[in-house]
């Protein structure tokens, strides 16, 4: 519906000359993506109300546009809770619990059944079945990690990224960090901030995500036998916490239709209701999605969002965000790092995405890693200390590093192209920049990254395989490894470290697959042991009891 020129009654509305028509502006750079919604004025009160308040919340919005840029320049830290993320559901009725528990791996369903009966709810697995499980199990989880300079691009709706998310095999996570989500102009960099890209590039993902073959669910369970422990499991409750599920399913099961599920009205019957009743499960299973986004947030050209399988999604907790600029004047986000902190049912997690300084001049390395000194330094997620709650980047378990980190390689233009040519990466590695630095100990200290067997990932032609030789000697770019993934803390197994072949950019994607551990309670075990240690101590003091008494007693 197009927009009117004001939005109440006014003198030239009653004339009979009808007013030009106007065009529908786009949305101010910095709304929430959304066009105002302005309709005329109509005779009814309510409507007019109405506009008044469309009036006054399009003021509201230019007088904070002012407050934005300002906070923007002045690097005021936002609110820990300031990013987005899919609604949870978190009230949802018993078919939404019943969907999640399709997508359990088996010992997922078993802490639910336990966590169902000591709220009095009841269970589906019988008491027998978790005797002998430990009340402290570690668990691995498959984490996909992927960084990607998109140079400002705005990418097609039909952009294929399934090579870049490993869609083979599915993750239970996925951590996606961009750089140049938009162009980094002084509009962009110095003004408020334009989100439009990322509704798109969110659309894309959701889309790559949720696309899995119905044919054969494609979860796995990545799982440790359990931890030690003094309880030794059957092989049948063994073989089932460690087993892949074969019914992990829960978004678009088969491509039905609702026509192929039509009841004749003439034979509607008590199994005819109820083959509606499980007709309409199926297709509300069908429109839910596999995977929720639990957290999206920008800094200028900086952008993080992290997915997680839907029936993981409660188990995460504690979400706090981490914004450090270090771009121009030192503070400005055209460089630098959005952190997130979260806890993965028992485990903490880090994510640092970033992007450092660039320049291939000598000295520049030396930029890059001041930079990294002051993310470390200056990224806090609970100004207030609060018991077990992590503040700083080390006080993670399990902290994974991607981005844009500019480092190039030490070598000629021609030199690195020979190395190429050759298909030598090891050779070539050996002058990369950050790996010296790693080397030397100046920075990321104790941090590990896979071995790099695949071509430089910056700087191609755009749509094309070649990397970029027509610019003047003086404004060429050095074939380099900017992009990378750096990982720190022990129960992280890196699966495979790749780059994909995708064209949008003149930066190539780059993935790594991990399998991390986390540790998870069985509350009903865990309040068995507490309460059988407090019994022991018991008899012991009654022991203690018995024996001071029978001194004096003869």
């Amino acid at each position: 519906m197009a927009a009117a020129a004001s939005s109440t009654t006014s003198a030239s509305e009653r004339n009979t000359t009808p007013p030009p028509p106007t065009t529908r502006p786009l949305p101010p750079l910095g709304a929430s993506g959304s066009q105002l919604d302005q309709t005329p004025a109509a005779s009814h009160p309510a409507a007019g109300a109405g506009a008044s308040r469309m009036r006054r919340k399009g003021r509201k919005q230019k007088q904070l546009w002012p407050k934005t840029v300002l906070r923007k320049w002045l690097n005021i830290r936002s609110p820990e809770s300031d990013f987005s993320a899919d609604e949870g559901d978190t009230t949802g009725d018993d078919s939404d619990s019943e969907f999640e528990y399709e997508e359990m791996c088996s010992w997922e369903r078993q802490l639910y059944d336990e966590e169902r009966r000591l709220r009095g709810v009841g269970a589906e697995t019988i008491d027998s079945q978790m005797e002998d499980v430990p009340h402290r199990l570690n668990r691995r989880r498959k984490v996909c990690v992927g960084t990607w300079n998109v140079a400002g691009r705005h990418p097609p709706d039909d952009l294929d990224i399934q090579e870049w998310l490993d869609m083979e095999e599915p993750a239970d996570i996925y951590v996606l960090g961009f750089q140049e989500i938009v162009p980094l102009n002084a509009g962009n960099i110095f003004g408020a901030e334009d989100n439009r890209p990322v509704a798109v590039w969110e659309n894309i993902i959701r889309e790559t995500l949720n696309k899995i073959s119905p044919d054969k669910p494609k979860y796995k369970c990545h799982s440790d036998p359990p931890s030690p422990s003094r309880f030794k499991p059957s092989d049948d409750v063994e073989d089932q916490l460690v087993s892949e599920s074969d019914s992990e399913s829960g978004g678009e099961v088969h491509p039905w239709n609702e026509q192929d599920f039509s009841v004749d009205d003439d034979s509607i019957n008590e199994d005819n209701l109820l083959c509606d009743l499980n007709t309409k499960s199926v297709l509300i299973k069908r429109k839910r999605p596999y995977f929720v986004r639990i957290i999206s947030k920008q800094m200028v050209g900086v952008f993080i969002s992290i997915w997680v399988r839907r029936s993981l999604q409660k188990h995460i907790q504690n979400l706090k965000v981490s914004t450090v600029g270090v771009g121009a004047m030192g503070y400005i986000g055209n460089k630098g790092s959005i952190a997130v902190s979260m806890s993965i049912y028992q485990t903490l997690f880090c994510f640092i995405c970033c992007h450092l300084t660039s320049g291939e001049k000598g000295g520049d390395e030396l930029k890059r890693n001041a930079d990294v000194q002051e993310i470390h330094r200056r990224t806090i997620f609970n100004p207030v200390s609060r018991v077990s709650m992590p503040k700083t980047i080390y006080d993670h378990e399990r902290i994974i590093w991607l981005g844009d980190l500019n480092y190039r390689i030490n070598l000629s233009y021609e030199k690195t192209h020979e190395f190429i040519s050759m298909k030598d990466w090891n050779g070539l590695f050996q002058n990369d920049q950050l790996r010296r630095e790693l080397k030397k100990g100046h920075l990321f200290d104790g941090w590990t990254e896979g071995v790099i067997s695949f071509p430089p990932t910056y700087k191609y032609k755009v749509n094309s395989g070649k990397y970029t030789s027509d610019e003047p000697k003086s404004g060429r770019r050095t074939p380099a490894w900017c992009d990378r993934i750096l990982s720190f803390g022990k129960g992280m197994r890196l699966m495979s470290y790749r780059t994909a072949d995708i064209r949008l950019s003149d930066h190539r994607p780059v993935t790594a697959v991990y399998t991390a551990d986390v540790e998870v309670f069985c509350p009903k075990k865990l309040q068995r042991a507490l309460t059988f240690t407090d019994a022991e101590v018991e008899d012991q003091f009654s022991f203690e009891e018995e024996s001071t008494s029978g001194i004096y007693n003869f």
